[in-house]
């Protein structure tokens, strides 16, 4: 099992490119195996919004993704990168398949490329994108993407997308680069149910799920059905990996190792280790806590 890091974009400080090569220097050199990033392209002002409700705002600090790693990928050596997730459908397939195997060559094949659809209409619409054609979208898009990094010329038509006789140049050094999938997992905290389309999505077309559920009794039911669901599609579920996730907060630090143990006996291929939302603010207070993680569970 993968033990990666979420990036802490929101807490250690937007402008200083430094603070960003020493905060991935010491993830990989601790020993984490790979680095997460949220996606976000714009932020909503809630001052005209009295009523938003989502994670993030217009003062919610968020670097590209793809940028974000080319530079991590230039002062690491081993440290793998996730997008977690691109919101795919608000973005040019064409272009996010040039910049995916840009930054696959660029990192010596260390990217895995998460994707899903988003919640935040407010991006949507400022991008030119319907935001009730996402599903839709995604659904062609992750063909599109597979068919740009394994063949020098793609001639495709579709429902959104029309390519005459046309390919990316240089090709990444994985063909095809591996897409995992967000979403999905619902939330009891909100009551929101899992999602069935999203589900079946995940068996159909992902090569992993970037699942947002705990270890438990709820998550071995939803990872029982995607499998299941996979069966279905002729695929092996064996073939599917897991990423599990989980916050470090200091309240328990005690559990972190059976965290850990838990998502291992699960079945997990990945787990990353959040330290956002725990009042910890500047890279040396994150990094503190990931060095404290590490410690906790014994390498390997």
């Amino acid at each position: 099992m993968k033990i990666g890091a979420i990036f802490p974009q929101t807490e250690i400080g937007a402008p200083d490119p430094g603070v960003i090569a020493e905060y991935g220097r010491a993830v990989e050199a601790m020993g984490y195996e790979y680095l997460v990033a949220y996606d976000h392209v714009l932020g909503a002002n809630t001052a005209s919004r009295p009523d938003w409700k989502g994670p993030y705002t217009i003062d919610s600090s968020f670097h590209e993704p793809f940028v974000l790693f080319a530079y991590l990928a230039a002062v690491t050596k081993t440290l793998g990168f996730a997008t977690g997730i691109i919101i795919l459908p608000q973005r040019q397939t064409a272009l996010v398949a040039k910049q995916a195997a840009r930054l696959d060559v660029l990192s010596a094949g260390r990217l895995r490329l998460g994707v899903a659809t988003g919640w935040n209409e407010v991006e949507y619409e400022a991008l030119g994108v319907p935001f009730a054609e996402r599903g839709a979208r995604i659904d062609e898009q992750v063909g599109v993407l597979r068919a740009l990094w394994t063949q020098p010329a793609v001639t495709f038509r579709g429902a959104f997308h029309s390519i005459p006789d046309a390919g990316i140049n240089p090709l990444p050094v994985q063909r095809p680069i591996p897409i995992w999938m967000g979403g999905g997992s619902g939330s009891p905290l909100t009551k929101q149910p899992a999602s069935e389309k999203v589900i079946r999505r995940i068996a159909r077309l992902a090569d992993g799920w970037m699942a947002q559920f705990g270890p438990d009794d709820r998550g071995r039911e939803l990872w029982d059905r995607v499998q299941a669901y996979c069966r279905e599609e002729g695929r092996d579920p064996a073939r599917l990996g897991l990423e599990g996730r989980f916050t470090a907060r200091r309240e328990s630090e005690a559990e972190w190792a059976d965290v850990l143990g838990s998502w291992h006996r699960f079945g997990a291929s990945h787990v990353c280790v959040g330290t956002m939302g725990d009042g910890l603010r500047g890279l040396e207070a994150h990094l503190r806590r990931l060095e404290e993680v590490r410690k906790a569970v014994p390498r390997g």
